[in-house]
């Protein structure tokens, strides 16, 4: 059959929409609302944080068990709408409580709030993730997809981090009217943004269902036995490993080593000033070069950016700003082409087995970015109190040279680590078109947009 024209820009960006409520939840849970919950509702930081870890424990179970069950659902909606949609429901309405908590907030409460709220995000992120690799099996349609997908995420993650600027200019400190005014964007965006998704595109034609029902150790060992899905998944976590230890320390490297705790948040923001533009130019590279090796120069060129932070001092703080916005432009890249490979990876996988497990590749890719933001923090801040930094203290001078060394170094490792795993890989350009080929030859009703 004949394959259907490639989504156009406003397609993608429509299509995209879902991400705008996913980024303006995820900003503030992971680096506002604990401490709101704590200074304004009365939770410990302890319990706070025992609560938020059982939540991420849930994701380790929710996130490929609904990538393998989208994988397997057969409606005549597709397979991937009727969950974006059913958990699009589940995470708004967990949001109105979690956003907007009454008086009297338990660990009980948050507890559940959370497990709803994780479970509605997983059902839309996992199934919406595998569909935005199921639109083309294109090569480099797919990394087009993915950075319409990574410049709308960009967006709303800048537009998040404004408003707590905007609450603080209106009454300063108060975390109630923060919590609302971030909750409020993501209630406003929720409805207009499933339903502009949902309308977009169609879904691909699904493929052959497998008699058998899927069993856990036959799961794991579809992904334990795609030794390219676990480079992707290793390459990932080194690099989202990389971004967290940066964004943990860096409003305490900002605030202590450089002396300018009126710029702690506005660096961040600045930063994502300029991410909005880093998606079309590695868009640019990746169709020149493919996949691998523009994620692998985008890691070298992070490698290099955070040495050059090494030659940071007080007194150059124009030189911080040139770094940051460098940051800015460079940042995304690996994570960009390493999505976009998963799904080449599931091709490869179909092709090979028969079975298509696109929406569980995803959730063990989604996995492995968790993982990595929670790791992150586990390692930059003992490593930094080891070395003698204390957030609540007078600070020496080698404690400050300590905090230098990790928020350098660290990440300049890690993006390191990502571009070694990555390397050499072996499915370009030329394989994944010679894999699509036969796929399609195989069952030509599957065609997709090239």
């Amino acid at each position: 059959m004949t394959a259907a024209p490639p989504p156009t820009a406003s397609e993608l960006v429509r299509f995209s929409a879902v991400a705008i409520p996913l980024a303006a939840a995820g900003l503030p849970l992971g680096v506002y609302l604990p401490a709101i919950y704590a200074r304004d509702y009365g939770l410990s930081l302890t319990t706070i944080g025992l609560v938020f870890l059982l939540g991420r424990l849930w994701d380790a179970v929710s996130d490929p068990l609904i990538g393998t069950l989208s994988d397997r659902t057969r409606t005549i909606h597709g397979r991937r709408k009727p969950w974006i949609a059913g958990g699009g429901a589940v995470f708004a309405l967990a949001s109105i409580f979690l956003f907007f908590p009454p008086f009297g907030v338990t660990p009980l409460s948050l507890g559940l709030v959370l497990f709803f709220f994780y479970l509605g995000w997983t059902a839309v992120q996992i199934p919406f993730q595998a569909w935005g690799g199921e639109v083309s099996g294109d090569y480099h349609q797919r990394t087009r997809i993915a950075t319409y997908q990574t410049v709308v995420t960009a967006s709303a993650l800048l537009l998040t981090l404004i408003l707590p600027t905007i609450a603080d200019q209106i009454r300063p400190g108060d975390g109630r009217l923060q919590l609302s005014l971030m909750g409020g964007l993501v209630l406003a965006s929720i409805v207009p943004a499933l339903l502009s998704t949902l309308t977009a595109l169609r879904e691909p034609p699904l493929p052959a269902l497998p008699v058998a029902r899927p069993r856990v150790r036959e799961t794991v060992a579809a992904v334990v036995g795609e030794p390219l899905l676990l480079r992707v998944l290793a390459s990932d976590f080194a690099v989202t490993l990389a971004q967290h230890i940066r964004a943990a320390l860096i409003v305490f490297f900002v605030s202590f080593y450089m002396g300018r705790p009126e710029w702690a948040g506005g660096l961040f923001l600045f930063q994502f000033v300029f991410g909005i533009f880093a998606g079309p130019i590695w868009l640019r590279i990746g169709r020149r070069f493919g996949k691998h090796r523009t994620a692998v120069a985008g890691e070298l060129v992070q490698v290099a950016i955070n040495l050059s932070l090494l030659f940071v001092t007080p007194q150059t703080f124009g030189l911080l700003l040139a770094l940051t916005l460098a940051q800015g432009l460079a940042q995304g890249a690996g994570n960009l082409m390493l999505r976009a490979i998963v799904a080449d990876v599931a091709d490869k996988h179909r092709l090979e087995s028969g079975d298509d497990r696109t929406g569980l590749f995803y959730s063990v890719f989604s996995l492995a970015g968790k993982g990595a933001t929670a790791a992150a923090v586990g390692i930059a801040l003992p490593l930094v109190s080891w070395l003698g930094f204390d957030p609540k203290a007078s600070n020496s001078a080698e404690a400050l040279d300590g905090l230098l060394l990790v928020f350098a170094i660290g990440p300049a490792v890690a993006h390191s680590l990502s571009a070694a795993l990555i390397a050499r890989f072996p499915l370009d350009e030329a394989a994944h078109s010679e894999i699509r080929r036969r796929l399609d030859r195989d069952s030509p009703d599957l065609a997709f947009a090239e």
